[in-house]
């Protein structure tokens, strides 16, 4: 049985660096031979590939009955933290903690109501570059933008095919 894998891309493209994801999912998507999200797109329409990617601007309950069929599920995102490497990985399990903000939505705690409400439990992962540059634009910021690719690496290395046809 092959491993089913959905990556989750969240963030906000109007704001630099915040939306790292898209340009993660995308590049993700072009090295799997997949056509590209354009921006008013998420990606929920082409599901069914043993790599499937979309693009969100923030996490919804709704998504549990996306990923309960997946094996494993990456969340990408940005994050602006000092204490925390520029290129971070962690695994993500079931927790409620509540977010700081209300609208909010974690990983965690989408992982925690999967749990709850489908009794499923894929493996988790979430991928995060450190973001500098949160104007209202669309470019990345150069130290962003350099993490694109390695994100993509990882993300191949977690599903277990890093083997990519498209590079040398």
């Amino acid at each position: 049985m092959m491993t089913r894998t959905l990556v989750i891309g969240f963030g906000n493209i109007d704001r630099a660096d915040d939306g790292v994801a898209y340009h993660v999912v995308n590049d993700l998507r072009r090295r799997l031979g997949q056509g590209m999200l354009h921006e008013d797109e998420t990606g929920l329409e082409e599901l069914g590939a043993q790599i499937d990617s979309i693009f969100l601007v923030q996490l919804a309950p709704e998504l549990m009955d996306v990923i309960a069929v997946y094996d494993k599920v990456i969340f990408v995102d940005a994050h602006v933290y000092d204490n925390v490497d520029s290129f971070y990985c962690a695994p993500v399990s079931p927790d409620f903690t509540p977010a700081t903000f209300t609208h909010h939505l974690t990983p965690a705690m989408l992982f925690a109501l999967l749990k709850s409400l489908y009794h499923r439990e894929p493996a988790g992962h979430i991928v995060s570059i450190r973001g500098y540059d949160f104007d209202f634009h669309r470019n990345l910021s150069a130290d962003a933008e350099a993490l694109v690719e390695k994100a993509v690496d990882h993300i191949l290395q977690l599903h277990g095919s890093i083997h990519d046809e498209s590079r040398p």
